[in-house]
């Protein structure tokens, strides 16, 4: 057999705990786009490589508060959760939740 001078490439394995429902909503994602979850990993790996460090950004989501707003608009959100919460409009908590886990 004649040396071409390249090594076969092994692969490593990782592991990654992973919220169910997150796994399989990312996952339905990939399949239909056809992207494998190793092709992904990989494709992570290499971007963190290339621009060292990772390469998105990692932020949260700006979310009003007290000290950003005028008493005017501070005001506004209040008397229009008092509305909501007088005449049933408002969410339970568990719906509340759920939606905030929606975004996240």
């Amino acid at each position: 057999m004649r040396d071409t001078g390249v090594t076969a490439t092994k692969s490593a394995n990782i592991t990654a705990r992973v919220q169910p429902e997150i796994k399989r909503q990312a996952e339905e994602i990939l399949d239909k786009i056809g992207l494998p979850v190793s092709v992904l990993t990989d494709t992570l790996y290499r971007q963190i490589i290339m621009t060292g460090g990772v390469p998105y950004s990692l932020t949260v989501p700006g979310l009003p508060a007290r000290d950003g707003m005028t008493n005017a608009e501070f005001n506004a959100i209040m008397e229009k959760g008092y509305h909501q919460a007088k005449t049933g409009e408002g969410l339970s908590v568990d719906e509340a939740f759920a939606k905030i886990r929606e975004k996240i």
